[in-house]
């Protein structure tokens, strides 16, 4: 039997002040006013909170409960959705396309439980039923254009272009899509730009269809932005579905979600906040991170202001400032949020907290504050104890404690035992497991005792892991240390740097003795001398680490990183020159470095191999920088 209209308004408020609760920090009050009904509403927030943990805390033993409540929550909405097809109500919607939409929530949020397991094709499996595509078109037949988003004025590299736009407002006219595939309409999101647009745009009225259309517009973004950011060897896989996913278009709609007031704008906000923290820190080079900025400020300030407690905003806020170089402004951010006064109840979210002021002190060069935040880790969550203690292991090397560095290194290997994700250790844990190899054979080939292989140690692994995470974004005078340290190493450098002056003597063994460890060295003083704005240096260092490939042993991601790193090179010098001499962008110099650049690209990827270390990673942060070329490539005025 179909709810009424009272009914389903009454269950979507009781539903939405549980929610109100989560994001405020306090999941323990919103686990208990989702069970105190049993409504499809309820039972997603149940799902919600399960997934939530699991995602946040990476612990996949909370996948099972999540999945168990989600598809409680999407069978009830198929209940619904049959008894609306007998309704005679009328509306601004279809009847039941709240139910429609409910559905598609469970669907996408358990597909994402799939991915989070990396079982990329369980996700994948959601196209060939999706209802995204039918939602966004029944909801928006006009685009989203005349909706607001959270930052009013959007920026030109920044706007989807029209045939995306329109490619999913086709109207009753519109042609065949040019692209067939055994699935039709369910997979192709590329029907003929040639569909006409007609405007109607008109606020909701009621819970209900602000619900619908906020959720529609998070739905259909988030789907496609998740979908996009899949390893590209998984998305090739589905040219079978005849699916292209559209990003630009997919963030737009989450924008347009993150402006309405339901419960969908602060997920959607959530998950622009997490793609733009990522663009910033992975991607290199950003097109116009200005802009990139004023939307994660403008989101992460709308949501914080309904929900001043919750440590998911107070993260972001702490990302922003260290994305923007005020990185101890960041750290005391964080720190607040982790006092005493804050409310300790969402325990995955404060660990998150814990886990940025780790990273963000470590960036700052801060190791024994940051090796102690590491090893707190342990106490928050179950994910990788044995990353942790390698971090904190390198933090320690850092600071010369290499006997506490030796303990910590000791506990890794029992930790990764316990540890294990579907029998297989982790990307990380395979990683880490290659270099305590790589320094163990080091100590004995120099004759040392292999139970102390901490003392050959020459770069600190906390170090080698924030090639990921913190040396894009760190300070002058934080990298002019790093450099000291790592060009004091033997054998001395041999590329010329304003920053080396001093002739390292040369001990009877040599500290970095293997082109693993040269390479390394390159590569770290490549990226922090183009931090520096010593571009040239940085080109020699980068290159020189490329050009080790055919005598790395174990390091093998090495050169592919190195040469993404060339490409970010390429475009960072470029702005610089342009800055420097106070001129528009040159249309000529542009096209040459973008293509430079692209070449590049495509070079790294050839390198990243599923044999390569971290090889995903990789990939994530090239798909990222190619979407930066592109939108550089629009305002610059370049065809493709």
């Amino acid at each position: 039997m179909a709810l009424s209209a009272q009914e389903e308004a009454a269950h979507l408020e009781e539903a939405s002040k549980g929610f109100d609760f989560l994001f405020a920090n306090d999941i323990v009050q919103a686990r208990e006013t989702f069970a105190a009904k049993e409504t499809p509403f309820h039972a997603l927030g149940l799902g919600v909170c399960a997934f939530l943990e699991a995602a946040l805390g990476m612990e996949t033993n909370l996948m099972a409960e999540a999945s168990r409540c989600l598809a409680i929550s999407e069978a009830g909405a198929k209940k619904q959705i049959k008894a609306a097809k007998t309704s005679s109500a009328s509306g601004r919607f279809p009847p039941g396309l709240e139910w429609e939409l409910l559905h598609a929530d469970a669907v996408i949020l358990l597909g994402l439980t799939h991915v989070l397991s990396e079982s990329y094709m369980g996700y994948l499996q959601c196209l060939a039923h999706s209802k995204f595509t039918k939602l966004y078109k029944s909801v928006f037949p006009a685009g989203i254009d005349d909706y607001a988003t959270p930052a009013s004025t959007p920026g030109p590299s920044r706007k989807p272009s029209t045939p995306s736009l329109r490619s999913v407002n086709s109207t009753a006219t519109a042609t065949a899509p040019a692209r067939s595939s055994f699935f039709g309409r369910w997979g192709s999101s590329s029907p003929s730009p040639s569909s006409p647009k007609v405007a109607t745009f008109k606020e909701p009225e009621g819970p209900v269809e602000e619900m619908i259309l906020s959720g529609a517009a998070f739905g259909y973004g988030l789907f496609n932005l998740v979908f996009s950011l899949l390893p590209a060897k998984v998305k090739g896989v589905v040219g079978f579905f005849g699916y292209a996913s559209d990003r630009k278009l997919a963030l737009q709609a989450l924008a347009v979600s993150a402006a309405r007031s339901d419960v969908h704008s602060v997920f959607a906000g959530l998950a622009l906040m997490t793609y733009h923290g990522v663009v910033l820190l992975l991607a290199g080079y950003q097109a116009d991170e200005e802009h990139i900025l004023k939307q994660y400020r403008a989101i992460v300030d709308r949501v914080s202001t309904r929900y001043p407690t919750g440590s998911l905003w107070i993260l972001n806020r702490a990302k922003i400032l260290r994305m923007s170089g005020n990185a101890e402004a960041a750290i005391k951010v964080l720190q607040d949020g982790l006092s005493p006064e804050h409310p300790q109840m969402f325990v995955q979210a404060d660990a998150l907290l814990l886990f940025e002021l780790a990273w963000t002190l470590l960036a700052q060069r801060r190791y024994e504050e940051s090796a102690e935040m590491f090893i707190k880790m342990t106490e928050r969550n179950s994910w990788s104890h044995a990353t942790y203690f390698f971090i904190a292991a390198g933090c320690y090397i850092s600071i010369g404690n290499r006997t506490k560095a030796q303990e910590l290194l000791d506990g890794v290997p029992d930790a990764m035992e316990k540890r294990k994700l579907h029998g297989r250790d982790l990307p990380t844990e395979v990683f880490i497991k290659k270099k305590i190899t790589f320094y163990k054979e080091k100590q004995k080939r120099r004759g040392g005792k292999e139970a102390e292989y901490a003392q050959c140690i020459g770069i600190s692994p906390a170090e080698v892991m924030a090639v990921w995470n913190t040396h894009a974004r760190i300070g002058k005078d934080v990298c002019e240390a790093h450099i000291k340290e790592w060009a004091a190493l033997s054998p001395p450098v041999t590329i010329q740097s304003p920053y080396i002056t001093e002739t390292t003597a040369v001990p009877d063994i040599a500290e970095l003795d293997t082109e693993d460890e040269l390479a390394l060295r390159s590569l770290l003083l490549g990226i922090v001398h183009r931090s520096t704005s010593s571009y040239a240096p940085s080109r020699a260092f980068l290159s020189d680490a490329a050009t080790r490939q055919s005598k790395i042993q174990v390091s093998t991601w090495i050169p592919g990183v190195a040469t993404f790193e060339l490409a970010v090179l390429d475009l960072k010098e470029q702005e610089a020159a342009d800055k420097e001499a106070g001129r528009e962008p040159q249309k000529e110099e542009w096209k040459a470095v973008l293509k430079s650049a692209s070449d590049k690209l495509d070079t790294a990827f050839s390198l990243s191999g599923k044999e390569v270390d971290l090889s995903s990673r990789l990939d994530t942060r090239i798909a990222m920088l190619r979407d930066e070329i592109s939108a550089k490539r629009e305002m610059v005025g370049i065809s493709s």
